[in-house]
């Protein structure tokens, strides 16, 4: 598995797996919620032009998330 970062710093057309989720409450549980979980594999369809929201391809659906969201999520890079 490659390095790990922050989802907010991944780059357009990298896939990656998710390793943790750090948001507490109910910040955190939504981000759950929306199937965000450890192991799950995810591809950075696109950034904003200021680079918030990031769009993202997971299972069967894409899903947008805020920086401040995206900064609760550490990913392994799987290819670039």
């Amino acid at each position: 598995m490659g390095k790990s970062i922050c989802l907010r710093n991944a780059k357009i057309n990298q896939k990656l797996k998710i390793i943790s989720v750090t948001g507490d409450g109910e910040l955190g549980r939504r981000i759950r919620d929306m199937g965000l979980i450890p192991g799950t594999e995810v591809h950075v369809i696109g950034k904003a032009p200021l680079k918030d929201p990031v769009a993202l391809r997971l299972k069967d659906f894409t899903l947008t998330l805020r920086n401040s969201e995206a900064d609760n999520i550490s990913v392994a890079i799987l290819e670039d």
